[in-house]
């Protein structure tokens, strides 16, 4: 078998961070997408990668030389209540790689059989949920969002039970780690300092390198975790985007997006909107993720406490200053985005009041998010009103729009110049929940990948005018509207 150069640190860690677990064999492996850019940034032979033996290894049917397939141990905070062991339950890690640009990223299959920590689960997954997953990572990262990436999928051959009989599949996730929250927190709970530390360790060498030699690199660690998540939530934030099940074992150290389930992007804006078909209280709505974030931080820097101060006392004094930082960073990271959005290059008192109002206009006239943003810039040249046509309150919106063209005024830049900056901050495209549901429902129904394939291709110059293809830049019909999804991978 070709060798992968895997080097994997995390495995080097002591044996209670993980279980030594092989993924199970599967039926029929047959390769349904190999993302070939991604695999060449990796240093792998995508030919390599599409033949027998890749395709052997991607299914778990074989594990290349130089793996080591574990699974990892974390807890977590899942809708409030805290599970002391969770663990990967359907995912087993294969191995690290070091990148083309020295980046160093996991290589793991999700729906790849039973470990240790799947709590009676059969470890698979079902077509609808990683073809979602491949869909969403990719589109995130076409949009510039932090994010796990898509390597591959793969049928099984194999069904699983879920409410009915589905077809069985694998994704290959790609990660800059798959730390959590939680992975700290299953340490924490277990009063195991040395583990934390040696956890800590491994992050800081491994994410943020450049708090090792601070006076005090732990709480260094902490403020720079905070920073990493304010920033990804407020990106989150400028396109629409709901995770859904934002539980603390979700939330990558990293910081970039991890575990697409019961994601979605909002159409008509509203800051309570929810998909989740688990969070029935709205817990995880689009308008929550930011306080959400700071409450998963705040289960972080518990965890930390010990590495922060022998003084108990004094540990909550210095992790409380920590996040008491998040939401000016937050609310930063978000108005900057949005200046960006409508067009501004410069800072003027009224900004946020200007932005706030837009969003109330487009609540009250259920305007689409994505489009209007669009359709600002579209008008700035075209001379036309098509972003008013997505408001039910046309005279709400007029006046809105007559203080945003004061606002330009008081700037010097070209309409032109000013399209340019909206057009390369508000895509055109996004993966539409309706779209993603056709896509799944021609997999499972009819075999039918030549949707999925179309999706991603448009998804790919998410910013870019792509003749013939304005359909998929449509809100969903009466009758096209998803209003829930589903955990699933």
């Amino acid at each position: 078998m070709t060798a992968i150069p895997f080097d994997n640190s995390y495995a080097r860690l002591p044996e209670r961070f993980y279980a030594a677990v092989d993924p199970t064999a599967v039926a029929a492996p047959r390769l349904i997408k190999l993302n070939e850019t991604l695999a060449s940034e990796l240093g792998l032979d995508p030919d390599w990668l599409k033949g027998p033996d890749g395709l052997a290894m991607l299914a778990g049917n074989s594990i290349a030389d130089g793996a080591s397939p574990i699974a990892t141990a974390y807890a977590g905070h899942q809708f409030g209540g805290f599970s002391p062991q969770l663990g990967d339950g359907r995912a087993i890690l294969l191995g690290e790689v070091v990148d083309r640009e020295g980046r160093r990223r996991d290589i793991q299959l999700k729906g790849s059989g039973p470990t240790p920590f799947s709590r009676r689960g059969d470890g698979r997954a079902a077509v609808g949920p990683v073809l979602r997953e491949y869909i969403v990572s990719e589109a995130m990262a076409a949009l510039g969002v932090p994010t796990t990436r898509a390597l591959a999928a793969v049928l099984t051959g194999e069904v699983v039970r879920r409410e009915t009989l589905l077809p069985g599949a694998i994704f290959t996730r790609v990660a800059s780690s798959h730390i959590r929250i939680g992975t700290f927190q299953f340490f924490a709970a277990r009063r195991d300092v040395e583990a934390l530390r040696l956890l800590a360790d491994h992050v800081i060498t491994r994410h943020y390198p450049g708090v090792a030699g601070s006076e005090a690199p732990y709480l260094a660690l902490l403020e720079a975790v905070i920073a990493a998540q304010a920033d990804l939530i407020a990106r989150w934030m400028l396109i629409g985007f709901i995770h859904g099940v934002m539980n603390t074992d979700n939330m990558s150290i990293a910081g970039e997006t991890i575990d697409y389930g019961p994601c979605a992007f909002m159409d008509s804006y509203d800051p309570a909107t929810v998909f989740s078909s688990i969070d029935e209280h709205g817990r995880y709505a689009y308008g929550n993720q930011p306080p959400i974030a700071l409450w998963n931080l705040t289960r972080l820097a518990e965890a930390l406490l010990p590495l922060l101060s022998d003084d108990q006392e004094r540990a909550v004094t210095i992790a409380q200053d920590a996040l008491n930082r998040f939401n000016d960073l937050f609310q930063s990271r978000l108005v900057a985005g949005f200046r960006h959005k409508l067009g501004l290059v410069s800072e003027a008192p009224d900004d946020v009041l200007l932005i706030k109002a837009l969003l109330e206009t487009m609540q009250r006239g259920q305007a689409d998010f994505t489009l209007t943003f669009r359709r600002l810039g579209d008008d700035l040249l075209e001379g036309g009103r098509r972003c008013r046509e997505l408001f039910a309150n046309t005279g709400e919106f007029d006046g809105w729009l007559s203080r945003w063209h004061e606002r330009l005024q008081q700037e010097t830049l070209s309409a032109e110049e000013r399209q340019r900056l909206m057009h390369g901050v508000n895509p055109l495209f996004i993966p539409r929940n309706h779209r993603i549901e056709a896509v799944i429902q021609a997999a499972v129904e009819r075999d039918d990948l030549a949707p999925f394939e179309e999706l991603l291709a448009v998804l790919a110059n998410p910013y870019d005018d792509q003749p013939g293809r304005e359909a998929y830049t449509l809100p969903p019909a009466a009758h096209e509207r998803v209003l829930a999804t589903f955990c699933g991978t």
